[in-house]
């Protein structure tokens, strides 16, 4: 269901609100306090509390909530964000945009690893749990990675690797990966056919700062839900995540 605009635009005003007052004492406030204050439901107050503190925009000693490091940072004349928090955003946008699961992944060696994830609302759904991996070959965040790789890189990773067959989908052959890496660089855009987990197909994208590759984003969907016009619009999504994020 989606959000009704007033209920959305007053959690927004909520959630300033909360972050102003917090900042305007001199002292720690407990969330009773904060609720009185601001007539705002404690069941609703809990919720934009812990997400304000997952944020690091408050921090909490027991009880009670203080401004935290994330407001400090937003007003430093250059805020330094890790990649993890600036692709955090983005990987929600794609979730929310798509409804199913959406992740950044990093490369570590010869594999991938799950930096930042948003998993999907449906009931059929495909979770990716944050810092888990999985070689380059399987994934398409992988294989978006080994496409976005100089020459001279993905023939040391062809040498180097014994590539494992997770699934009777999985594409394991020299001359296989050689075909599917050229049609990646091609079309810009990584695809998996249940080559990791049967009934799960996904689509990534590979992500430059400043000419170095920084990862890539990437959407899971189950077999059920995958057609053309889901392949085509998450395409799209990524092409202009990808975008968003290298313009920025």
């Amino acid at each position: 269901m989606a959000d009704n605009p007033s209920t959305t635009v007053k959690s927004a005003m909520r959630t300033l609100d909360i972050i102003e007052y917090v900042v305007s004492r001199d002292r720690p406030a407990v969330a009773q306090e904060i609720a009185a204050a601001l007539v705002i439901p404690v069941s609703s107050l809990s919720y934009l509390l812990n997400t304000l503190v997952e944020r690091g925009y408050l921090a909490r000693d027991g009880r009670r909530y203080m401004p935290g490091p994330g407001l400090e940072r937003l007003q430093t004349r250059q805020p330094i964000f890790s990649i993890a928090e600036r692709v955090a955003p983005l990987v929600r946008a794609l979730r929310v945009q798509l409804n199913e699961t959406a992740s950044f992944f990093v490369r570590k060696g010869w594999e991938v690893e799950a930096l930042v994830t948003e998993t999907s609302e449906r009931a059929l759904r495909y979770a990716v749990q944050v810092g888990s991996g999985a070689p380059l070959h399987v994934l398409s965040a992988g294989k978006a990675i080994l496409a976005a790789l100089p020459d001279e890189e993905f023939e040391r990773y062809l040498r180097e690797t014994r590539r494992e067959a997770f699934t009777p989908a999985t594409i394991t052959s020299e001359a296989g990966l050689r075909a599917e890496i050229a049609e990646i660089r091609r079309a810009g855009i990584a695809r998996t056919r249940e080559e990791f987990t049967p009934g799960i197909q996904g689509v990534g994208c590979a992500v430059n700062i400043d000419g170095q590759l920084a990862g890539a984003f990437s959407v899971a969907i189950p077999t059920v839900r995958f057609d053309q016009e889901t392949y085509h619009r998450a395409t799209e999504l990524l092409v202009r995540t990808v975008a968003l994020f290298e313009a920025a």
